[in-house]
Order: C-alpha cells, then structure tokens, then sequence
C-alpha cells in the first residue's frame, strides 16, 4: 500500500509539471490525485490503524463501542482524519480566497496605482531591486502567500509582456518565501514553530535575517546582470489578465482610492495582529477586513450617484472573477499530501532521515529541499513530532547532551528549520503557497520555472545556509569569548 501510494503521489506530480504539455489544467490532476490516494488509504487503513495510538483511542470511546473493528476503521477516518484535514485546508482556501478578494478589490478600484505612480523608474535592474525588496519587508510583516498575491498585481501594471515578466514573477517568489523564513509571522511554518514555542521572536529575527537575505541577493544579483535596458509599461491592463476591466478607477479621486488602499492593506497586516489578540484562525481576520472593505465600497457607491451601475466593482463581481481553478488545485495538492500523512509516509520518512543521516544541518537542508516537493507543513510538523522540545531534565537524561542541546528552545535544529522549510519551497514553483498561488496567477509553466528559477533559488538557498552554519559553529563561539 505504502509503495502504491508514493507512486500514485509521483506519477500525479509529474501530470501536473506537465501541464503545458498535457494541456491538462493542473488542478484536474491534483482533485483526481487527491481521491485516489484517500480511496486507496481507506481500503488499506485496516492493515495500519490498529498500531496506531490516536485511533486506539478514538476505538475506546464509549460512543463507538456498538461499531465493528471495521466500522470503527472507517468512522475514524471518514469522520475524524478527512474532516481534521479538510478543516486545516478549508482554513487556507478561505484566507487565500479572502485575500485575493481584497487585493482585486483595491486593484479594480486603482489603489496600486499610489505605488506604481511612486515608482517612476523605467530601468529594468532598479525595477527587480525595487520589487524584490518591497517584496522581501512585505512578507515579513503579512504572509508570504498574500504578499506574492499583492506583488503580482503590482507587478502587471509595470511589465505587459507575460514571458518577461515571469522572470520578475520568480525572483518575487523568492523573496516572498525569504522574507516570511526570518519572521515568526511571515510563514505558515514559522507561525507553527513559534505559536509551539521552539522559537522566539527575539531569536528567530537576529539568527535568520542575514540567511534571508542572502537567500534573495544571490539570485536577484544574477538576475540583474542578465537584465538589460527599460520597460514600457502597458497601455492596458487587459493583455496582462487583470481584471481591471470595469472602470471604476476613473470615477473616484485620488483620496477615495488612498483610503482604499489603506483600508485593504491595512486588513491583511492586522491579519496577524488580529490572531494575537484573539487566538483565532488567520482566515477569520481577512474576513473581518472583507466585510470591512465590503462596506466601505457599497457605502461609497451610495455616495457617488455619478458611477454606472455596470461600472460599480461590488464585491458580488469580484467574487465571480476570482480564479476558482486555483483554489481546487490548492484543494487537491493539500489533501493529496494530508493522505500521505495519514498513512505514515511522511512520519515514517521523517524518523528515516533522523536515524540514517543524523548531522541537524543535512537533515534540514534535506527537509528544505523536500519541501519543494511536497508541502511544508507536515514536513515541519513531522520533525516536530520527531524531536521533543528539550529541556534540562530531557538533556541530562539524554545519551547523547551536547547533541540534544540543539533542540531547545531557540535551539539551532529548530531555527535552522524555520530558514529551511520556509526558503527551500522556493526551488520548485508548486512548493509554497507564494509559488502555487503565482502559478495560477500568472499561468507560469512548471518546466519553465524549473529550467530559469531552480538553480538561482539553489544557489541562494545553499549561500543563505552556509552563512547559518558558519555563524552557529565559529561566529557565535567566538562572540561568546567577548
């Protein structure tokens, strides 16, 4: 069962890199993966559950002690496992199509046009330096996936032609996943490990800032050597598939399009402030700043009598453009890998890696690089099942001390795992949300990532990780001295 599934799970990956070819929207593979892989785990889960801690005890529930051992099987599955999973996955949908929302919102009724009119350069190397660092700050303070959202739309109103700005496309990529590595806010898996407790926020910042950086300077160097001369940007929005279609913009003035702005990006960076405050999901803060954005432009509506009706961008339009198909293929891929969790593939690949390799840098450089593979989430929570969060009861006890110092608080395995798993999604495009949600954004092809953005994300990413190593093993000591 194990080997059908891993199968199954890499002939799927392959249908979706090669959807240009397949000429196969990637979503379609992702939802058949998705079933197949959760068909093929049901009708096996009665040979690997009953080891299983969590299902023995979900059996001993008095509530289920009139089931069959078969029943019991399936109830825990069909009830608990795919409703757990699809409650974590509906959690992303809902904030992905939340903020989606609102950055077309604010795009439609012209409030990017404040930054796009601020950036008056028309050199292509100041344009990516630009980007990228508007980009790598953005991230750190809302989440990598809104921000390549936000950046994206920026980006169409600067560069129509859809081949070049791809290339802009990829090094935003890079940097969104960069800059949300070094904030305990900026990443999903960073969110875990703080909101956990292995890091901390005064840590995390100091120790990953400069390996960020690094991971996006080396790529965004290179790159701009290969740029060369000015961009022109589009006279219209409609070659870049904005949908910026409806005039909207033209009727408002330059203060009711700031407000919007202000009031759209001010929702997505009180998205974290909002958990803090009240411990709740993200997706229930964009909500709160939709409803709040949906007001405001029906209100605004109201006011401003001279707007056509087929003109107004209610939200009730928006909601209709938005890309539907990427939200699936998210469904799907999410669900695929939750599969694979849930038979142990991932758990038992984990403790494989721990005893066979051993050296916390390899096995974090390896988790990053899975991680552009399959989704980053279960690979970090995995380790974090793996390894306890030490102690000093737990590291006197150990076998080895010196070795299981590296797993406490702020400990180097969990801040190297934070630079890892948040900037090694970067090297594939399906392996982050910015890279998944760009993908469906821009239509950018697997193979051509793979063939123009894989070695340049390498490259910074093993720069940014040498960086780390050297400052945990020689720099650190040594200021220890002083």
């Amino acid at each position: 069962m194990i080997i059908t599934m891993i199968l199954l799970f890499v002939v799927g990956y392959a249908a979706i890199a090669l959807e240009h070819l397949l000429k196969i929207n990637k979503a379609a593979f992702a939802l058949l993966l998705c079933v197949v892989l959760w068909v093929v785990y049901i009708l096996n889960a009665a040979s690997i559950l009953p080891a299983s801690a969590e299902f023995t005890l979900f059996a001993q529930d008095a509530a289920k002690e009139h089931l069959s051992s078969f029943d019991k099987i399936i109830s825990f599955v069909t009830e608990k496992q795919i409703i757990e999973h699809i409650g974590d996955v509906a959690e992303i949908l809902f904030f992905l199509m939340g903020a989606m929302t609102i950055v077309e919102l604010v795009d439609v009724h012209g409030g990017f046009s404040l930054i796009t009119d601020w950036i008056t350069t028309r050199n292509k190397r100041k344009l990516l330096w630009l980007l990228s660092a508007i980009t790598f700050v953005m991230s750190a303070l809302l989440d990598n996936m809104t921000t390549a959202i936000v950046m994206i739309m920026l980006l169409r109103k600067f560069i129509g032609n859809f081949k070049e700005r791809w290339l802009f496309a990829g090094i935003i990529i890079i940097a969104a996943n960069s800059g949300g590595a070094f904030s305990p806010i900026g990443d999903v898996t960073t969110i875990m490990l703080w909101v956990k407790g292995n890091v901390t926020t005064g840590e995390i910042l100091p120790n990953l800032i400069i390996p960020s950086l690094l991971s996006v300077l080396v790529p965004v160097l290179i790159v701009s050597r290969m740029l060369k001369g000015e961009f022109t940007r589009p006279i219209s929005n409609h070659d870049t598939e904005s949908s910026n279609h409806l005039e909207t913009a033209r009727y408002l003035n330059r203060s009711e399009k700031r407000t919007i702005f202000m009031l759209g990006l001010g929702s997505l960076v009180f998205v974290p402030i909002f958990r803090a405050l009240t411990n709740l999901p993200p997706f229930i803060g964009v909500l709160f700043g939709l409803s709040v954005l949906w007001i405001y432009t029906e209100l605004l509506y109201q006011r401003k009598q001279n707007i056509p009706e087929h003109d107004k961008a209610r939200i009730t339009i928006i909601l209709g453009r938005i890309d539907i198909a990427t939200i699936l293929f998210f469904l799907g891929i999410l669900m695929s890998v939750a599969a694979l969790e849930c038979s142990g593939i991932l758990h038992s690949f984990s403790i494989f890696l721990a005893e066979k390799v051993g050296d916390i840098y390899v096995i974090n450089i390896l988790v990053g690089m899975l991680s552009s593979i399959v989704d980053n989430v279960p690979l970090v929570a995995g380790a974090m099942g793996m390894y306890p969060l030490a102690n000093d009861t737990i590291i006197a006890a150990a076998a080895d001390p010196v070795y299981m110092a590296n797993f406490v608080q702020d400990g180097t395995f969990w801040l190297f795992l934070a630079y890892c798993a948040g900037v090694g999604g970067s090297i594939l495009i399906i392996g982050s949300a910015a890279g998944v949600v760009t993908m469906g954004l821009e239509k950018i092809n697997f193979v051509w990532y793979f063939k123009n953005i894989t070695l340049l994300v390498f490259l910074g990413y093993l720069a940014g990780a040498a960086f780390f190593i050297v400052q945990e093993l020689w720099l650190r000591p040594l200021l220890g001295l002083f």
